[in-house]
């Protein structure tokens, strides 16, 4: 199969859909590479390291898409990239359709087959591709919102750590799948009193099995239970994902009123809609706004912020699927595989997964 890797064109995004080692190896199982000029030199994949390794080097976009059989990148495509997309072609990649519905429904009358990284499943139920950029996100969600809590950058002027005689900081975190676990493990690091908010009470029984009751406490989402909770929190961070569609407002701009202002609120849900009533999507170049007086962190693509790790990450958990893709045909591959198959959202210009289709009709 001929796979082209294009470079990504969003706003500060520097990853790439396959490193050079992930080609040399699809390379040796017979398949043809071809990579947009300078697509991986930003995080140190040089065309040079990709030529090595058996890819063709491409000057553009355009001839990438047209050469190609399959598409495999990061990001869902931009409107620019739509002319290059047709029906015979298949796209590998985060599609996050119920995010944005009027643009995806553009990207579906190109007639493209759209394979979703983030509902491929697994047999246990998990989402194996969207597991290692939830575990990204929910660490740096933590890191950026406990970095605009600073004064000169609009958030209230505290620090989230140890501090003799002094009571810990406040962190909720609304949702508590993988996201949400790993900003839990932060901010339990980083000596801060941690309200968690899950509509599952399975779930919080768990979580309190595993971290204990010091200095966290394990709440059932509710209207009220977040609206106290966030009422005197520093930080607060929202994690909420349903498979293929629009994430849940939990915390509605009313909600906002009884805050403490320059508290900072971090959606990692952006991508799906955002889990906050008042989010809007930010780019890395401009990542926050104030709304209400509380400080709005809502970057459609965090794990763009360490293109190097989050690229390595993917690669770890993607290849298997671009080689069953690559290997055995993409109509093959996915009629032998349902969990794969679960990543089929969009084929011959219709919405083929239940749940996106839902969101989106």
């Amino acid at each position: 199969m001929i796979i082209g890797v294009p470079s990504e064109v969003k706003n500060n995004e520097n990853r790439v859909g396959l490193t050079p080692n992930s080609v040399k190896y699809l390379v040796n199982s017979g398949h043809e590479i071809l990579v947009q000029k300078n697509a991986g030199a930003s995080i140190g994949f040089f065309d040079a390291q990709y030529k090595n390794f058996g890819a063709k080097i491409i000057d553009s976009a355009e001839e990438v898409y047209k050469s190609s059989e399959m598409i495999v990148k990061v990001k869902e495509p931009i409107p620019d990239e739509y002319k290059f997309l047709r029906s015979d072609l298949t796209l590998f990649a985060y599609l996050h359709l119920a995010g944005d519905p009027d643009n995806a429904k553009k990207l579906i009358d190109t007639g493209v087959t759209g394979i979703a990284y983030e509902t491929v499943t697994a047999p246990d139920g998990t989402m194996p591709l969207l597991a290692p950029m939830s575990t990204i996100a929910g660490q740096l969600a933590f890191i950026v919102g406990s970095y605009h809590l600073l004064k000169h950058n609009k958030g209230k002027g505290v620090m989230i750590g140890q501090m003799n005689g002094m009571s810990p900081r406040v962190v909720t975190v609304i949702g508590a799948g993988v996201a949400g676990t790993q900003s839990i493990l932060k901010s339990i690091d980083n000596k801060a009193l941690v309200k968690v908010v899950d509509s599952s009470q399975k779930k919080l029984d768990e979580l309190k099995s595993k971290f204990g009751s010091n200095n966290v406490e394990y709440i059932l989402s509710s209207k009220d239970s977040i609206q106290s909770s966030i009422n005197d929190s520093d930080l607060v961070i929202g994690s909420v994902y349903v498979v293929g569609k629009e994430a849940p407002k939990v915390i509605t701009k009313d909600m906002l009123k009884p805050m403490q202002p320059g508290t900072v609120m971090v959606d990692i849900s952006i991508d799906q809609g955002g889990c906050f009533e008042t989010s809007r999507p930010t780019t890395h170049d401009n990542p926050t706004f104030v709304e209400n007086d509380i400080l709005h962190y809502c970057v459609t693509n965090m794990p763009g912020a360490v293109p190097l790790t989050a690229t390595e990450a993917l690669n770890k958990v993607s290849l298997s699927y671009v080689e069953n893709l690559a290997n055995n045909g993409i109509a093959n591959a996915l009629n032998l595989d349902k969990h794969l198959n679960n990543g089929l959202n969009i084929l011959d210009g219709h919405i083929i997964h239940p749940s996106v289709k839902e969101a989106l009709e």
